[in-house]
């Protein structure tokens, strides 16, 4: 189950970093907006995958 919730981390984070370089760089152009909401929202995300993690009593590998 350990290795479960940190795949949805690490896919949440793969997630964000793509939406950061396509919001914040404006490749994407008049989907710039959109990359920046959805870059937000995995951050969110992420850190509810790792809190939940973490909350199952062990620590993260």
């Amino acid at each position: 189950m350990e290795v479960h919730m940190l795949s949805w981390a690490l896919t949440f984070f793969v997630v964000a970093i793509i939406a950061a370089v396509l919001g914040f760089t404006s490749i994407a152009g008049a989907a710039a907006g959109i990359a920046k909401i959805l870059f937000f929202i995995f951050l969110v995300l992420t850190l509810v995958a790792l809190v939940g993690g973490a909350l199952r009593g062990r620590p993260p590998v």
